[in-house]
């Protein structure tokens, strides 16, 4: 037999450790920890919490916890623990049968009513099947999906009305000339398009002359298209659809 508060005591003071510390690293309260080292047991909620904050204290401390809990039961616990369950036993005893068997049938009836009332809540609260609103959010959600690739098909079949062409100079410097419409149309740039330089125009029909057609790049509606190489000059009608090499008037 040994002294329970004193021995863990003296563990905390060797250690050199005060009741805050103790307690944030335990999660058990000071005013519960100071009862365990002076054995108030009463002041603890129940045995149970004895047990366990003593196990809990004694290893924290690097002792023993079970030796703790097996001191606390042989010096505060006598017996096997059964009188809680000797109470329980008085208690049922004491109870009277016709009562309870009476409570028991009430309850039943109680419980029959009430579903009686929710089936004919259930039968005459809907609505007939005659008077219900239709769900047209299904039909609605089809026609949508429908109509959607039908209007995007036909944006996909609408040709581009106009030729957006970005002109680079992309090997070196190149002379050029480009007309709106024709050779004969408006005069839209003349000058040397030079290595790095980018110059665009947009028009329905472009008559586009360059004097060195293998340095430059062109992109037409965004794609890189081919430009023809037919010598210098090279001369091309530029459309929506493409590039089309034609003859330059001398």
């Amino acid at each position: 037999m040994f002294e329970i508060g004193n021995s863990l005591r003296e563990a905390r003071l060797r250690q050199a450790l005060d009741f805050p510390e103790v307690e944030q690293a335990t999660k058990i309260r000071g005013k519960y920890l100071r009862a365990l080292e002076d054995e108030q047991f009463d002041i603890l909620p129940g045995q149970t919490y004895v047990k366990g904050f003593l196990r809990t204290y004694a290893e924290y401390l690097g002792l023993d916890g079970q030796l703790y809990v097996d001191e606390y039961n042989s010096r505060y616990i006598p017996g096997d623990e059964e009188t809680p369950l000797r109470a329980q036993n008085k208690s049922t005893v004491g109870r009277n049968p016709r009562v309870e068997s009476g409570v028991l049938l009430v309850a039943l009836a109680a419980i029959g009513i009430l579903t009686a009332l929710v089936v004919l809540a259930w039968r005459f609260g809907s609505d007939p099947p005659e008077t219900a609103i239709p769900d047209f959010s299904s039909e609605t959600n089809r026609t949508t999906t429908q109509a959607r690739p039908q209007s995007s098909a036909n944006k996909k079949r609408r040709p581009a009305r106009t030729a957006r062409v970005t002109a680079t100079g992309a090997l070196g410097n190149s002379w050029m000339e480009v007309y709106a419409g024709s050779q004969a149309g408006q005069l839209l740039y003349r000058g040397t398009l030079e290595a790095g330089q980018i110059i665009r125009f947009a028009r329905p029909k472009l008559f586009v002359i360059m004097g060195r057609p293998g340095n430059v790049r062109m992109r037409l509606n965004g794609r890189v298209v081919q430009v023809p190489n037919r010598g210098s000059p090279t001369a091309v009608i530029v459309t929506p659809r493409g590039l089309t090499p034609t003859s330059a008037a001398a």
